[in-house]
């Protein structure tokens, strides 16, 4: 994948913290980690409004049923550095 060196302004605690959580694999690939999952929430929000404005709101009940089993399944803590949710590129 082609990469784009950029330059950012950010909070500096919010640097150290970052750096100190992205051990050996270095804060660009944090950022670029934590930038793709922003980007996939982005995704799936614009997706669910497009699927709200043509089949209405999601039943509540049904919400619920979903959220139940989802927090019946066994952990992700053995995704990559520990980061749940977050998916490499490429």
């Amino acid at each position: 994948m082609a990469t784009e060196k950029v330059s950012l302004t950010l909070d500096r605690d919010v640097v150290a913290e970052a750096r100190a959580l992205a051990g050996p694999s270095g804060l660009s690939s944090f950022v670029n980690e934590a930038l793709i999952w922003r980007l996939q929430r982005a995704r799936v929000g614009r997706l669910l409004s497009e699927l709200e404005s043509e089949h209405g709101p999601v039943d509540q009940r049904l919400l619920m049923e979903a959220l139940a089993e989802r927090a019946a399944l066994p952990s992700r803590s053995d995704e990559p550095s520990g980061r749940k949710g977050v998916r490499r590129a490429g």
